[in-house]
């Protein structure tokens, strides 16, 4: 009994959660996920980060209380040997990074069983993407309450009023069929949310207050932001001296567009043509980080048309090797970021204030593109409605929209600045950080049941997003 006049004791705090985090093998699902365990260590949480070798080989050091468990990719015939990421696999291979990820669910059962068999390890939750149903199916057999992952609400959700063009449209269509026997991406996500406690969105009220509100209905679960997981802005142009860098120096401020569209997969070679025709059309310098195909010449000759390097020697930079994008986006001379529209790339890009030229190819990319183009912070390329296709005028067109013209530029650099208020604000996105932990401390595990809509069918979100988004 406290002594009189004295202050009862303090409740003692909480115990630390023990979280599993296990992305798809994507850069674009592997970087944000990365930096989702180490703010969850950063308030003493323990966290168990799942990949495969080369995955995490090529991650940055995982932050004190994250501790890595690799699991081995079993080999798929046909699937070269060394490729465990969407970005390592040859075009159209898709399916057999597919099959060999689903050859992780032994493992990741026995992983399971282990950790729930043992107190001290029993996780309290899993954070898994819509891809690995089998992930959902151990979760539930050893009573362990799981989180489907996504990386924005803007793909979750069809806005009535938007008019989406055909060949984004096709793609959608895709995502219902399977090939050689592997679960199709809709059936993975529908199986996934039925067995999942919680929706968590790479997203916050202040970016995408109209989408996010509208997928808990959707999805009949609860939707939780957790914050933007932005890039942090430490270390840029503190990092290994990069000629591209050493080039931007010698730039007049604010004067050259980078471009950059990611490491996914690269252009068609006519397409890769069209968009070196479309830069030099536009006039304004460009530092161009150029993703090499398989069978390239290390100087770009083969893919770049004739005479381009000699004839914009003046104007940009191609470079094909790997450059430190955090650091050229903050450089001062850079004044506008062409790019594909991944969710990481997006955050970077506007961590800096720099407005876009937009230019998406699948999954999540374009509805991102969209949101930007209704926040006003950038224009896309224009696109053939029925396969997606575009041409040097339409890139020379976006170009001098939002890098020259002093009219619409104004436009889009003030609504980029706007967007870094939100992007750059580290308080806002560690609050949201905070009220996930506190949703999953609240959550109670409930047996799963199969969802049904108003209707009394099976509840199945529309659109769906193919599992490769990069950063």
């Amino acid at each position: 009994m406290a002594a009189a006049g004295s202050s009862p004791p303090s409740p003692a705090p909480p115990r630390p959660l023990r979280i599993v985090i296990f992305p798809w093998l994507a850069f674009g699902h592997l970087l944000p996920q990365m930096k989702l365990p180490e703010r969850l260590a950063s308030r003493g949480h323990r966290v168990s980060f799942i990949s495969t070798p080369g995955n995490l080989a090529r991650l940055p050091p995982p932050a004190p209380r994250v501790d890595v468990v690799s699991l081995p990719l079993p080999r798929v015939d046909g699937l070269p040997d060394g490729a465990e990421s969407t970005n390592t696999i040859p075009q159209g291979k898709l399916n057999l990074l597919f099959q060999a990820f689903d050859g992780l669910a032994a493992p990741f059962a026995m992983f399971l069983a282990a950790a729930s068999a043992d107190e001290r390890r029993r996780p309290d939750w899993i954070v898994i993407d819509w891809v690995h149903h089998w992930a959902a199916a151990a979760a539930t057999e050893h009573k362990v309450p799981s989180v489907m992952f996504h990386p924005n609400a803007t793909a979750m959700v069809k806005d009535p009023a938007t008019v989406v063009p055909r060949y984004e449209s096709k793609q959608g269509e895709a995502q219902f069929h399977s090939d050689d026997g592997v679960m199709s991406i809709a059936q993975r996500f529908l199986f996934i949310l039925e067995r999942c406690e919680l929706v968590a969105a790479r997203s916050c009220m202040e970016w995408e207050p109209d989408f996010l509100l509208q997928v808990a209905p959707l999805l009949h679960k609860p939707v939780v932001p957790c914050g933007l997981l932005p890039p942090t802005p430490e270390g840029v142009n503190g990092e290994e001296e990069n000629a591209a860098v050493r080039w931007l120096d010698a730039q007049p401020l604010g004067s050259v567009l980078y471009v950059a569209l990611g490491s996914e997969a690269p252009l068609p070679m006519e397409k890769v043509r069209e968009l070196a025709l479309g830069l030099e059309l536009a006039g304004t310098r460009f530092l161009w980080a150029l993703k090499k195909p398989g069978g390239i010449a290390d100087d770009g000759g083969e893919l770049l048309p004739a005479g381009f390097l000699e004839r914009t020697q003046g104007q940009g930079l191609v470079t094909m090797g790997w450059v430190p994008q955090i650091s050229i986006l903050g450089h001062g001379g850079v004044g506008g970021f062409l790019t594909h529209c991944g969710p990481s790339s997006l955050m970077e890009g506007l961590l800096f204030g720099r407005p876009l030229v937009m230019l998406p190819f699948f999954g999540d990319q374009m509805p991102n593109a969209r949101l930007m183009e209704g926040k006003k912070v950038g224009l896309q390329v224009p696109r053939d409605e029925d396969d997606g296709s575009f041409d040097r005028h339409g890139v020379a067109s976006a170009v001098r929209s939002v890098m020259v013209d002093e009219e619409t530029r104004s436009v889009y650099v003030a609504n980029a600045l706007k967007a870094q208020e939100i992007v750059a604000d580290k308080e806002l996105h560690e609050r949201y950080i905070d009220d996930f932990v506190e949703q999953l401390r609240s959550q109670t595990y409930v047996p799963k049941k199969k969802l049904r809509s108003q209707t009394g069918d099976s509840v199945m979100a529309a659109p769906l997003v193919a599992p490769q988004a990069e950063a």
